[in-house]
This record gives C-alpha cells, structure tokens and sequence, in this order.
C-alpha cells in the first residue's frame, strides 16, 4: 500500500472532479518542487518564480469565484492545500496566505475598485499579496494591537509595525489591519508607499523555503479608497483566519500522509537482521498507529469541507480540525524520524523537514492553546481566555 490513505479508501468519497484536482496539484509538484526542496529548505529560499506557474495551475484563490479565480468547491481546495503540504509547508502557506487571507479579505471586505485592480493579478500570480495582523506584542489576542490609523482629512495615516508575515518581504500589496476611533480598519498599502518598509527574519529553523517578514509603517499616507469598505471590527480579519485555517487542516494531512510513505519505503529497503526492518512488529505497529491517526484526520479534514461546501460549517468546526490534524501530523513527522533512525536528520529524507515546519503551523492561524479554549467554550460556553 504506496498511499497510507489507501487504508480506509478515502478517495472513494470523493468525486471524479476533486481527484482529478488533487492528481493535478500533485503532478505539477512532483515536477516543478520536489526535486529542489530540500535545498530550498537548506539555503532558506522561496522560488518566488513559481508564483505565476501556480497562477496557471490555478490554486490562488481558487475556491473564490470571479476576477480569474477558479471558483471551486471548499473540499477542492483543501485537498490542493494537502499536496502542496506534502510537498513542504512553506508552498502551502503561500498558498493559503495568498488566497485565504490576502485574496479573500479583497474579496469579502474590499470595494469593486479594489477587486479589480488586485484579484485578477494575485490569481494569475502576478502580484504576490500579505495580511498584516500579528504584532510583535499582540498574537493571540490582535484586539490589543497598537497599530493605529488616523484620520488627516480626506487622508488616513497609518504607524505601527506587524510581525511573523507570510509574504510580507516580497509582496505587492499588504492588507494591513489597524485601530481607529471607530475600531479595527483593514487597509490596502501597496509595495513602495513611501513609509511602508519591510524586513525578512531570518535565522528560521521551521518554514526555511517561505518568506516571513516584519513590515513597519511610519506616517505611511493612504487614501480612503485604501480602506476595506465593508471590514468593520475584528471580524473581518477573523474571517479570513477561518479561510486560512480550513486550508491548513486539509494541509497537516498532507505533511503527515508524506512521512509515512517515507517511512514506508525506507523500512522496505533498511535490512537488519537479514531481514527489512517493515517485517518488524515494532515498525509496524508505527506505521499502524500512524495510518490509523492519520485516516482519522483526513476524514476530519473531507467532512469539514462537505459542511463548508454547505455553508454550514462554524468557527469551533475549524478550530476542532486545526488542533487535531496538525497536533496529529507533528506526532507522526517525529515518529516516522525514529524510523529512518540517524538517517532521519538528514534533508535526504521529508519527516524532520516536515516536523520543523509543523511547528510553525502549531502556532499561527491560532495557538494549539487558543483553539483548544475555543473548542472549550463550544462545549461550556464559558470564554476562559477572556
């Protein structure tokens, strides 16, 4: 069994259309990623080349409908956000920042000006786009952040500086989120406004094959036709958190389902004892327990997206398949390391790639902390984090 998913038929409960959209992303992958990804990893570099290629395939944005995006259904996506993890989880955070966050906040929140001037070009893969919530003090709770947008006039002013960025060093426009007199604004502010600078943070030891950055705004002066017209308070810019999230918990899978096919091949081939050590139960029962964890997630991961499909799905839904699928897929990528023993350190082989990776995605888009108290207050309706 080459595909672990194999175990319970997972792709029986799909249709023609999905798998041929995820055979698709797969293939391209296979081509164009694999075979440099882990020297990408190793010299910290993002093929920023590759964003139009990704543009053509189709996967920016490609669960919105309009301006050139592709208008698939939510099950579609995640299962594009599933290669492009297991090919490495920088991909499919460019991904989900590009189409999640940086896209959908246009799309959702933004004017028709707007959705015309930038969502054509971020889906082709022509400008590149980054959303600007986290702060250096203010993760987990944004409704602290101290950036702040003042009124001049016709004008805005806007200073601060946001943290941890996806992006953020080589993207065209930033949605950037901000405090007023009348509370949380998103704006637009696009690359070169005098004012807005960024700096990439480097020294990672997770997401090396992905850009993370600081941006700082000083005085940076926009107009109104900047601001998201429709992003009223924090709820705009946790809505597209929960667009980033549903990508993320199809995305874990990805990640987990690719250690254990490389755990797999390696035990077929690592002889000891005269004997590959796959016929040993101990290995086995790894690879057991790990299949059966991960079968788990996917079907986590397909049913939430049947709900998304149905516009049903809730924000302790999400929360509930982000803390599971990633706590489950950083498990298995450290399991499956103690299979390929003292060759599992090195980037000849994906789980320990894989497992440094997942800890970024253990963090953002909400701690395992916060979604753990948000499934909490679903079950209790005490807040416990306020």
């Amino acid at each position: 069994m080459k595909d672990p998913l194999d175990l319970l038929d997972l792709s029986s409960t799909l249709t023609e259309e999905e798998r041929e959209i995820q055979a698709t992303v797969a293939r391209f992958l296979a081509d164009r990623v694999r075979p440099h990804i882990a020297e990408w990893f190793e010299n910290a570099h993002f093929a920023r080349e590759l964003a139009p290629e990704l543009g053509k395939l189709g996967v920016l944005g490609m669960h919105l409908e309009g301006y050139g995006c592709a208008g698939t259904n939510a099950v579609s996506y995640g299962l594009a956000c599933l290669e492009l993890e297991a090919a490495d989880s920088g991909f499919r955070s460019f991904v989900s920042v590009q189409g999640s966050l940086s896209m959908f906040s246009i799309w959702k929140w933004g004017s028709e000006e707007q959705k015309q001037e930038w969502l054509p070009r971020l889906a082709a893969g022509e400008a590149i786009g980054c959303f600007g919530l986290t702060e250096p003090d203010f993760g987990s709770n944004p409704s602290g952040m101290r950036t702040r947008a003042v009124r001049d006039g016709d004008d805005w002013i806007l200073n601060g500086s946001k943290m941890w960025i996806t992006n953020g060093g080589i993207a065209d426009v930033a949605t950037v989120w901000a405090q007023t007199e009348d509370g949380v604004r998103g704006f637009l502010v696009p690359r070169g406004t005098p004012g807005f600078t960024t700096q990439d943070i480097k020294q990672k030891m997770s997401l090396r094959a992905s850009i993370t950055s600081e941006l700082y705004f000083d005085n940076v002066r926009l107009p109104d036709s900047a601001r998201l017209p429709l992003a009223e308070g924090l709820r705009g810019p946790l809505s597209c958190l929960n667009e980033a999230r549903f990508g993320i918990l199809f995305g874990a899978v990805g990640a987990a389902r690719d250690c254990i096919q490389t755990a797999i091949e390696y035990a077929d081939s690592r002889v000891q004892f005269d004997k590959p050590i796959s016929a040993f139960q101990l290995t086995q029962k790894k690879l057991a327990d790990m299949s059966v964890s991960l079968s788990s997630a996917a079907l986590i991961a397909v049913h939430l997206g049947r709900l998304k499909d149905q516009h049903r799905i809730r924000p302790e839904q999400i929360s509930v398949g982000k803390l599971n699928n990633v706590r489950e897929a950083i498990a298995i990528a450290r399991e499956c390391r103690t299979v390929l023993g003292a060759n599992g350190i090195s980037l000849e082989y994906s789980p320990l790639r894989h497992a440094n990776n997942l800890e970024s995605v253990l963090t953002y888009e909400g701690t395992s902390e916060m979604h753990t108290l948000v499934v909490g207050q679903a079950l209790t309706g005490q807040p416990a984090f306020r």
